[in-house]
């Protein structure tokens, strides 16, 4: 009985702050007007990766409260992806983008095997999406347009569904993949902060 409550409080939790999480990147983006410490790459790791795992949810008919704020999130990301290219000047590639990632999600259902080795490899793709961000915030030391608000929130969700996926579905493939973010998400929340008061004194 207590199980399913905590159960029920990790699903809806992590569907609200899902459904806000990236509000406050976007915010931060359409003040500044500007994507300093912002990684275009790792935006679109990090789409390829939350694409590959719906996909693979839905191809094997998981709970949907259990990856019901992914599409959620893939919502979000669109819309982040087109404030970066657009303050970068290349909104003309948001087509090219769109493309590639409609013909992705019909070929991952294709066949087991693409699917199985797609959720393989979503681990090392979402990792590459926070490492890019990473690397972002170390070559241009300024943390001033990114939200620690939205990683600390990311960090949350993926504790959250290390708990929901223990008790539904066991997915070890899963679990790794939420274990690994989490310690990441962690980590860019640090580096954030970290560079953050430069970014302050900067703006001052």
């Amino acid at each position: 009985m207590e199980d399913d409550s905590l159960l029920h409080f990790a699903n809806f939790s992590t569907l609200v702050l899902c459904m806000v999480l990236k509000f406050p990147q976007i915010f931060v983006l359409m003040r500044a007007k500007s994507t300093t410490g912002v990684s275009l790459n790792s935006l679109l790791l990090e789409l390829t990766g939350f694409i590959v795992f719906v996909r693979y949810q839905m191809y094997y008919d998981y709970p949907p409260p259990t990856y019901l704020e992914y599409p959620i999130l893939i919502a979000q990301d669109v819309m982040l992806l087109l404030l970066v290219l657009h303050y970068n000047g290349n909104l003309k590639k948001g087509l090219l983008f769109a493309l590639v990632f409609v013909g992705g999600w019909h070929v991952l259902a294709i066949n087991k095997w693409i699917i199985d080795l797609a959720m393989s490899l979503c681990t090392f793709i979402s990792a590459g999406s926070k490492f890019a961000q990473l690397q972002c915030l170390w070559a241009s030391k300024d943390s001033g347009q990114v939200s620690a608000l939205t990683w600390a929130m990311a960090t949350y969700t993926c504790m959250a569904r290390i708990f929901t996926t223990l008790v539904t579905t066991g997915d070890t493939q899963v679990l790794i993949r939420f274990i690994v973010m989490t310690l990441l998400n962690t980590w860019v929340t640090s580096t954030v902060m970290y560079y953050r008061p430069k970014s302050a004194k900067k703006q001052d």
